[in-house]
This record gives C-alpha cells, sequence and structure tokens, in this order.
C-alpha cells in the first residue's frame, strides 16, 4: 500500500461563469449558506421563482459568481424543472454550475423550528414533522442529483458559513471534498459521479441465508465479502489509485469529487466498499462523506 494520502492547498482556477444552487430542507441552513457565498464576491439571489430562471441565464454570462437559492415555498417549485436547467449549464463548457444540497436531521429540524416558534412554509396549521416530511419528499431528486451533500446537523452558523467558504473561496485555500457512495445498477448510475467502480464480480452475500437481509455497514457481510480472495487486491488497487489521483484533482482546483461503487442490488458489496474506502481516506485525513442510496431508498439509512 502506498503512503497515506494527506490534502494540500491547490490555486483554483475559476471557469467563464460560476452558478451554485443552494437548496435543501427549511431550517437546515440555506439563507446562511447563500450570505456566505455574497460573503465570498458572489451575485446572490434567494428565493428566485423557476420560471424567471431562463430569463436570468438568457444573457451573457455573469461577471461575477451566482448564487441561486430555491426551495419549495416557491409557487412554482418544481425538482424536476430545476434539475433539467442545471443539467443544461453543466453541458455549456463555459459554465461551471453546481447543486449543493444543505441536508440535516428531522430532530434536528424540530428543534430548530420550536426554539424561533416558526412554523413549516409547508403546513402553517400542522405541526412542523408533517411539513418536514412532505417537503423531504418534493426535494428528494434534487437530494439525488446534488453534487456536494453537505450536513449541516451540527453545523453552527459560523461553522456553516467557514465550510461554504473552505468549498467556493475564490483565494483558492481550499481542500477536496470526496462523496463516497454505493448503488445498485439495476437502477442506474447515480448523476455527478466522477469515478464508478463494480464490485459484482466479488461474492455475494446475497445467496447466504443468514446473511441475506443484512447489508454492507455489518461486520459479518463486511468478513463474508473480504474472504473473496480477490477482495484484498482490489479494494487495495482502488486505495493506491485514489493516492494518485485526489491530490491531483486537488491540484486542478476541483472543490469536490464522487467516487461510486456498484452492485446488483447496491445492499451488500456496494456498502461494504464504500465503508471500507470512506474510512481509510477519512483516516488519511480527506474530508469525506458517504451515503448509499438504496439503503436509503429502503429506509435502511435514515436520510432524515
Amino acid at each position: 500500500m502506498a503512503a497515506p494520502m494527506t490534502q494540500a492547498n491547490a490555486t483554483q482556477e475559476p471557469a467563464d461563469a460560476r452558478i451554485v444552487f443552494i437548496t435543501g430542507p427549511s431550517g437546515a441552513g440555506r439563507s446562511t449558506a447563500i450570505n456566505a457565498l455574497e460573503d465570498l464576491g458572489f451575485e446572490a439571489i434567494d428565493n428566485l421563482p423557476l420560471s424567471l430562471l431562463p430569463h436570468l441565464l438568457s444573457g451573457p454570462p455573469p461577471t461575477r459568481p451566482l448564487a441561486l437559492g430555491t426551495d419549495v415555498r416557491n409557487r412554482d417549485f418544481s425538482a424536476q424543472s430545476l434539475i433539467e436547467a442545471i443539467d443544461e449549464l453543466v453541458r455549456n463548457p463555459d459554465i461551471l454550475a453546481d447543486l449543493v444540497y444543505l441536508e440535516c436531521d428531522t430532530e434536528v429540524l424540530l428543534r430548530r423550528f420550536s426554539e424561533t416558534r416558526r412554523r413549516h412554509p409547508l403546513t402553517p396549521d400542522d405541526a412542523p414533522a408533517t411539513g418536514i416530511a412532505l417537503e423531504r419528499e418534493l426535494l428528494a431528486p434534487l437530494r439525488n442529483r446534488a453534487a456536494i451533500l453537505l450536513e449541516t446537523s451540527a453545523l453552527t452558523p459560523h461553522q456553516l458559513k467557514a465550510e461554504m467558504a473552505r468549498l467556493f473561496s475564490p483565494s483558492g485555500a481550499q481542500n477536496l471534498a470526496v462523496s463516497v457512495q454505493s448503488f445498485s445498477y439495476m437502477r442506474g448510475l447515480p448523476m455527478g459521479a466522477d469515478l464508478v467502480f463494480d464490485c459484482r464480480f466479488l461474492k455475494n452475500p446475497h445467496w447466504s441465508e443468514e446473511l441475506r437481509a443484512k447489508n454492507g455497514r455489518d461486520p459479518a457481510v463486511q468478513d463474508y465479502i473480504a474472504s473473496d480472495p480477490r477482495f484484498s487486491a482490489f479494494a487495495g488497487q482502488v486505495s493506491e489509485l485514489l493516492e494518485t489521483l485526489l491530490p491531483a484533482f486537488l491540484e486542478e482546483g476541483r472543490a469536490y469529487l464522487t467516487v461510486a461503487f456498484g452492485c446488483t442490488g447496491g445492499q451488500h458489496r456496494s456498502v461494504a466498499l464504500a465503508e471500507k474506502l470512506s474510512a481509510h481516506l477519512a483516516q488519511a485525513g480527506w474530508q469525506v462523506s458517504k451515503r448509499h442510496r438504496e439503503l436509503e431508498r429502503r429506509g435502511a439509512v435514515g436520510s432524515a
């Protein structure tokens, strides 16, 4: 195994135009994130009606970075329309478009609504928990599409501002955020994945009756997969590859990178590899987040 990876500073060379979309459930910190980007020199527009987005983007590219906040309170909100708009921007080589999703635990959101005595915008006449659940359902496609998934449950407003500065500061002094994901090939590749590794050649716990109902976070499942004679070489080579690539991506000015592991059902092998790699990267000093798409769909991992 090569020497442990470490973070380094890199100079970010901005694209001709940069547009950052910020979304997430009410109470997760969207306004704080928008204000942080405005402090960094972005032109910030919050609660932008989607019907105005084509007019905003139809003119010449903006002369400074643009931060756009959107959520379900907009009367013409549509997750699919926003995704289509972002995908169109991504196809333009002169524009760097990012979608940031601010995630937050339901318990934390409930506490924040209680502390501020505010009603949930979707259910002003009902309990906040009802509105939170409805909002998560409406925002789910954006959460799945987001290039940057930022967990804000444990962050103070000051810490969230610092995190936005780390990701988007034009000064160039930033780190590389790595997202490690697992998925099922039956449901297709995850949106925005930069590096994809196929785990379907490994020994499958699905064919073990006692392991079938478990997932790749379970030690017994991990031991079963690791018993495949090809596992150690595969995991080691992927780690060594990333030890070479991550510093190079950082030097190129990348703020984030998504690494995805896929297997047939997205329950065992891909989850185990994602768990192993994310732990290895975190130990090496990289900022790592992980998500298991199919476990989230089945409620085996709390996305709330």
